[in-house]
């Protein structure tokens, strides 16, 4: 009897502390969205960040959140973080919305991306399903990904670059579906790391979906 007792009180304490991490993953997360929709409207008119640039500024930040995760300072680093990605995003949006129905790929791209992260997250949240199978497909799509980037930059393949935005819709489906599994199966309880996880695969659908709409849209 005492030994269900204990079995159902560490059961209640863990339910606990998943339920915070993902008040706190979701509550900072929108809090991170929305600042960096700031940054990008203040760089609306700036010319767009050198790819090297935005290469060290996202894991020189990513490296010191992680370092300062368990720290007060991380939810400092957290919107640092963000808020340079949203830097980057303000030229990009700016372009897209000084072409002909570029409002209009712009929204489509945002609705698609809120569409598909909440579809993604209320499938999860509600059958609880354990999503670590998909560890291994998301390491391989790192280096997949990885290359067929290089090989577009190196040699400027004609339509490289849609399959690389097609492939990273798929990857950051991926990647929400297996982030949201780790907080409530106790993969993640850390919510500053869970939040940058969530962010990020977010930024990159929807870079992606522009990419793709725009295109889609005779835009390429």
């Amino acid at each position: 009897m005492q030994e269900q007792n204990l079995s159902l009180e560490k059961a209640q304490a863990t339910q606990l502390e998943v339920s915070n991490v993902l008040r706190n993953t979701y509550g900072l997360l929108g809090l991170t969205l929305l600042f960096s929709a700031f940054t990008a409207f203040l760089m609306r008119n700036s010319a767009p960040m050198h790819f090297l640039i935005i290469l060290v500024g996202f894991y020189g930040l990513l490296f010191l959140t992680h370092k300062l995760r368990n720290s007060p300072w991380g939810l400092v680093s957290v919107f640092a973080l963000t808020g340079f990605m949203g830097m980057t995003l303000g030229p990009i949006i700016s372009y897209y919305l000084s072409i002909r129905g570029g409002a209009g790929i712009v929204a489509a791209a945002f609705s698609m991306t809120a569409l598909v992260f909440c579809g993604l997250s209320a499938y999860v949240l509600t059958t609880r399903k354990d999503m670590s199978f998909l560890s291994g497909f998301i390491i391989a799509g790192v280096f997949v990904l990885l290359g067929a980037m290089v090989a577009n930059w190196a040699f400027q393949i004609s339509g490289l670059s849609l399959a690389i935005s097609a492939a990273f819709v798929l990857f950051s489906s991926a990647c929400i579906l297996y982030e949201t599994s780790a907080i409530i199966h106790g993969g993640e309880r850390n919510y500053i790391i869970a939040t940058v996880g969530l962010y990020v695969s977010i930024y990159n659908l929807f870079l992606s979906l522009l990419h793709l709409i725009g295109a889609f849209a005779g835009d390429d």
